[in-house]
């Protein structure tokens, strides 16, 4: 069951990559500009067919993919491409440039991709990062309307003798403690409050707020017991419990004095509506936005759980190597196996959320780069254009090819780290 669950993840990030690089070929082609190679993965080939122009291929190492899209920069001032420097710097724009016309053919001088206009490159490049936000939020909504997620419900699992504070953290009672509202009211575990002071409720966060908001009050409770509805009356008790931010997660290690009935609420599958999933799935973009804002000041913290005795954090950055075992051991969870496939999905599903915010960054090579620099050339067009001064011409974005090395070199040694971390220290699920 391990083994599936990493293929499962496999084939889902493979199709990732495949559909992330048919944005940019679908799009490419729309606009006319030739594209002489389509692949999955890099290193050797271990499968290609040339259909038309293009040779669509599977390559050894499936960490990405691409498309070879001819004159990606372009050529020098002189209109040629410059001459050989003994600059390292110099070297590498014109190995860029160079490698850009490698595979130009006749015919291809209006097929060529820096001369499309802006908007159009823009739409090439951020339609590869549009795919997988597409198939993101299409297997969230899978996921969340097919298969209901695991939350807190309005059903009692336990019910609290007595009131404590949630920052003492124990869970035994002294003859100090006040009676629970919950016990002395007669709330037993199995019961589903339906109706709280006169509204009726499914929502977990909607009855917490209500317990929360009427601190003191004298309630009337209806709980479904047995078939049939049962009315209770709880006097609500002020007590010190976790604090809730705006989406109606606990913060940890945070307080505030609210209203207490004194119950745990169990847990189950619930499917959500399109309203909620939107919710939710707008929640976790947010999530995932402050994660990767986040993620410099994370590495000291994977740099001590790989190589010296630190602990690997909960939410500790994870590479491809760490998500395939995570979806290995959630074939192995006892649970449901319709909940193994859709933790499953959802695992490969908040893969592609991070492939699109991470390509979105304006950082040569990444698409993102590629949108800043035709963003760029289309300001300055513009503006030249309404001052009456002449066309400054396509932006060179060649020149930032050495900037787009020193990305890519910090980029490759944080996977490595990443990659090391998920070998020797791995993020685990329970």
């Amino acid at each position: 069951m391990f083994i599936l669950g990493i293929v499962v993840f496999a084939v889902g990030l493979l199709f990732s990559i495949a559909w992330h690089e048919l944005g940019h070929l679908s799009t490419a082609k729309l606009f006319g500009i030739r594209v002489p190679q389509y692949m999955v993965g890099f290193g050797p080939t271990l499968w290609s067919r040339k259909k038309g122009e293009t040779e669509y291929g599977i390559k050894a190492v499936p960490f990405g993919g691409y498309i070879r899209m001819i004159g990606m920069f372009p050529p020098g001032p002189d209109g040629r491409l410059e001459a050989r420097s003994t600059s390292p710097w110099r070297g590498m724009i014109e190995d860029a440039r160079e490698a850009a016309f490698e595979e130009l053919k006749p015919g291809d001088e209006t097929r060529l991709f820096y001369t499309r206009k802006p908007w159009k490159r823009v739409i090439v490049m951020f339609a590869g990062p549009f795919m997988n936000l597409v198939l993101a939020i299409g297997l969230f909504l899978t996921v969340l309307m097919g298969f209901g997620i695991s939350q807190q419900t309005t059903t009692v699992s336990s019910v609290s003798k007595c009131v404590i504070a949630q920052s003492e953290n124990r869970d035994t009672c002294k003859k100090s403690d006040a009676a629970s509202p919950a016990a002395a009211a007669g709330l037993k575990a199995g019961d589903r409050i339906v109706a709280f002071d006169g509204v009726r409720t499914d929502d977990w966060n909607q009855l917490s707020d209500l317990i929360r908001a009427n601190p003191g009050e004298k309630v009337d409770i209806i709980v479904a017991r047995d078939g049939k509805e049962v009315p209770l009356t709880a006097t609500i008790a002020t007590n010190q419990v976790a604090k809730k931010d705006s989406s109606g997660q606990i913060v940890e290690g945070e307080y505030v004095e609210a209203g207490f009935l004194g119950f745990s609420a169990a847990t189950g599958i619930v499917k959500q509506d399109f309203g909620e999933s939107v919710t939710w799935m707008g929640d976790r973009v947010g999530d995932a936005v402050d994660s990767l804002a986040a993620l410099p000041g994370k590495i000291p913290a994977l740099w001590d759980a790989t190589f010296g005795d630190g602990e690997r954090e909960a939410d500790s950055p994870m590479g491809v190597v760490g998500a395939a075992r995570v979806g290995g051991e959630i074939f192995t969870l006892d649970i449901p196996a319709s909940q193994q496939l859709a933790m499953a999905v959802m695992l490969v599903a908040g893969f592609n959320l991070s492939l699109f915010l991470f390509n979105m960054l304006p950082l040569l090579p990444l698409d993102g780069g590629h949108i800043a620099g035709a963003l760029w050339e289309s300001l300055r067009r513009n503006t030249a254009k309404v001052l009456r001064r002449p066309d400054p011409g396509p932006f060179d974005v060649a020149k930032l090819m050495p900037v787009a090395y020193v990305v890519a070199g910090i980029f490759v040694c944080f996977t490595l780290l990443v990659l090391i971390a998920d070998v020797v220290n791995p993020v685990r699920i329970s």
